[in-house]
């Protein structure tokens, strides 16, 4: 119990390191990406105003229904939220964004969430 403490301590002060330096503005929001064990998401922020311009995640039901062999929890998944994010973005007239990970390390999901929406058009 004291183990999974330890570890939620650490990965909020992770969180607020990279908070610090990331700061989303109506021009260029911030990219944040939030996963647990089975699904992934993303969302467009704009700290200034205080609002999310655009949102997508595995749960939604038009992701959820293109999801390959039905997982939510792999790369292939990922890439898909992040090409939604981009769409998204792009419609709502936003090009740039600054890419705000939380706690997680720039690898696996993370990375090909990224990847995906870097390809669709957005600019990091």
């Amino acid at each position: 119990m004291r183990f999974v403490k330890v570890i939620a301590i650490r990965r909020r002060k992770c969180k607020r390191r990279t908070r610090a330096k990331v700061q989303g503005t109506a021009q260029r929001p911030r990219l944040s990406v939030f996963r647990s064990n089975r699904h992934i998401y993303a969302q467009l922020i704009d700290d200034s105003a205080g609002r999310t311009l655009a949102a997508a995640g595995t749960k939604q039901s038009a992701l959820a229904k293109a999801l390959p062999d039905g997982r939510a929890s792999n790369k292939a998944a990922a890439q898909l939220v992040g090409k939604a994010i981009a769409a998204q973005a792009l419609a709502n007239g936003v090009n740039q964004v600054c890419f705000d990970r939380g706690s997680y390390r720039y690898h696996g999901r993370v990375k090909a969430l990224a990847d995906a929406a870097r390809d669709a058009g957005l600019k990091f």
